[in-house]
């Protein structure tokens, strides 16, 4: 079969997942992405809410950040363990922890490969973190693999359609993906995660929410992501000065296509799927 039918989707590519990861750890840890995840606070409120947490249960919280879901926890006096492949980030996270008085364990991991044995908590938990893995499906069975039976499994996760699917819909088209890999967001499609737990979950359920970017314009909201959030940094600096400037006007056309605000703030609707899976 020809290259093209390749290209084309008969013939799946085969990317070097190993090289993708590099990259990503490489973005992940550009910027300071602490500065855009504080700003999400409350989808970690909310999932664990969502999660009917209970106090003395033993959490994990899969590719945390700086720790919104971790600290939510916590402060439902859960035993958390907060893990992420970016120390930096940990580091945050560990600030806020002691700010706060809070007690949990900090662990670097990779969410691929996370170093607990079989079954080893109540509930484990992600937000806007374990989507974006390379290999989606390793990602998973991660998941399912340190959860309980009978335990659950917390996702908050960007939709295709919502603002951030539609940025890297708009990032993706100046700047293409690695062939072969699955888009981050169809983590935030009842589809795929079917695809991915149902041979271990007994119930997925899947809910829209939607979270709200405040920023002071749609040019604000544009530098900060530029300056710090990994994925776009690194976007911009991996184009030449004309393509930049193409991109952000695309991007602030995004802003203003989603934006509520009339009085010159942004008020960006940002639609993502609240997931809670109970393990078989």
């Amino acid at each position: 079969m020809s290259q093209t039918a390749a290209t084309q989707g008969n013939i799946p590519a085969r990317p070097d997942l190993a090289a993708v990861k590099a990259r990503q750890h490489g973005a992940w840890s550009a910027g300071d992405y602490a500065v855009v995840g504080t700003t999400l606070q409350i989808v970690g409120e909310q999932l664990c809410e969502a999660l009917d947490l209970r106090p003395g249960s033993a959490v994990l919280d899969v590719a945390a950040g700086n720790g919104n879901a971790t600290l939510a926890a916590a402060r439902r006096w859960c035993d958390v363990t907060s893990t992420d492949y970016v120390p930096a980030l940990l580091e945050r996270a560990r600030a806020r922890a002691a700010a706060d008085g809070l007690t949990i364990t900090f662990r670097e991991a990779d969410a691929e490969a996370l170093p607990f044995p079989d079954a080893s908590f109540d509930v484990v938990m992600s937000t806007f973190g374990v989507m974006f893995t390379p290999d989606q499906d390793k990602a998973a069975s991660e998941l399912l693999r340190v959860c309980k039976p009978g335990g659950k499994i917390g996702l908050s996760n960007w939709t295709p359609e919502g603002f951030i699917g539609q940025v890297f819909k708009t990032l993706g088209r100046h700047l293409p993906p690695p062939a072969g890999v699955k888009s981050p967001v169809l983590w935030g499609t009842k589809a795929r995660l079917d695809e991915m737990f149902d041979a271990g979950a007994r119930e997925i359920a899947a809910d829209p929410r939607m979270f709200m970017f405040r920023y002071r314009s749609a040019r604000h909201w544009l530098d900060v992501f530029r300056t710090f959030y990994g994925p776009m940094l690194k976007a911009f600096e991996a184009l030449d000065a004309k393509a930049q400037t193409a991109l952000t006007d695309d991007l602030l056309a995004l802003v203003g296509e989603y934006n509520l605000a009339r009085d010159g703030t942004a008020a960006v609707p940002g639609e993502y799927l609240e997931i809670v899976i109970t393990r078989r």
